[in-house]
């Protein structure tokens, strides 16, 4: 039998409160965005390739998102169908938008941090030890299925997103085949990565810095793709590529070679969102593991 989820704990046994989880994803966020340098992206000290936005912005948002993350947690408890997820999400992103004077700063992050939160509260409903591996492996076998569904049977007003356009314009995966596949990128590029560097250096920051290229130099990142078409994603991995082969945050230039990177990134107006989104999943995964 499943057990009902409260804000003070989410299973017996366990000190995991929906709070909590809430807060571990929005300080996952707020981790990603105050990263700095950043190609293309929103930073303390700059726009990226990004003039309807800057970090204000991004505070605002995550300020508006505080409520979402512990409820969709409470949510997962009771397995929903993913329409009752999206429901919530669709709320979120209300919010967001009102927050910020109609910047959607955090659709991804809505979706997919939206859908772990809910596998922790499936799994400690069910008595299970969250972990990166089991809640990814749980989104996948709860709502991967009807993930993949949509994605066939799109509305009119999916049909539009940018994700869902470049998908079907190259053939990339997107956000929501990263999602239904149980983030793969993330379990197999993200932590890897972000582990590595953590153990190398002892810095989060720079951890994270070197995460975000990593990620960068193997995604097919579908924002990259929106902006610059292939020659746009091409460059970007290059970039991100060629910053790993000089050392990576481990480089005594490694700031000013990442803010290069960034210029260029401006230059050619490329900004690589998808893999800043599944930074702030691997940031939330590597801090799940620590929980576990």
């Amino acid at each position: 039998m499943k057990t009902a989820l409260s804000p003070r704990s989410l299973a017996p046994g366990t000190a995991i409160t929906t709070a909590q989880i809430g807060r571990l994803a929005i300080r996952s966020l707020y981790r990603e965005v105050a990263l700095s340098p950043k190609p293309g992206l929103v930073s303390p000290d700059s726009q990226g390739s990004h003039a309807d936005m800057d970090y204000a912005t991004f505070l605002r948002s995550l300020h508006a998102l505080r409520p979402y993350f512990p409820a969709i947690t409470q949510c997962g408890a009771g397995r929903p169908g993913l329409r009752q997820l999206q429901m919530l999400g669709i709320g979120a992103e209300t919010e967001v938008l009102a927050a910020t004077n109609g910047v959607n700063t955090h659709r991804g992050a809505i979706f997919n941090l939206g859908l772990l939160c809910a596998a922790v509260g499936c799994l400690l409903a069910d008595g299970e030890s969250p972990s990166a591996q089991t809640a990814c492996a749980a989104v996948r076998a709860i709502w991967g299925p009807e993930i993949i569904a949509g994605l066939v049977t799109q509305t009119t007003t999916e049909a539009q997103s940018h994700g869902l356009i470049v998908a079907r314009r190259y053939g990339s995966g997107g956000a929501r085949q990263e999602a239904a596949a149980g983030f793969p990128a993330a379990m197999g590029v993200g932590l890897p990565a972000y582990r590595r560097a953590l153990a190398a250096s002892g810095d989060g920051e720079l951890a994270a810095v070197q995460t975000l290229f990593a990620l960068m130099a193997e995604l097919d990142d579908t924002n990259l793709l929106w902006r610059g078409g292939r020659n746009g994603l091409a460059y970007g991995r290059r970039a991100a590529a060629g910053f790993l082969a000089a050392g990576g945050v481990f480089a005594e230039d490694w700031r000013s070679h990442a803010e290069a990177i960034n210029q260029g990134f401006v230059a050619h107006r490329l900004s690589p969102g998808g893999s800043a989104d599944l930074l702030g999943v691997t940031l939330f995964l590597a801090e799940l593991d620590r929980l576990a």
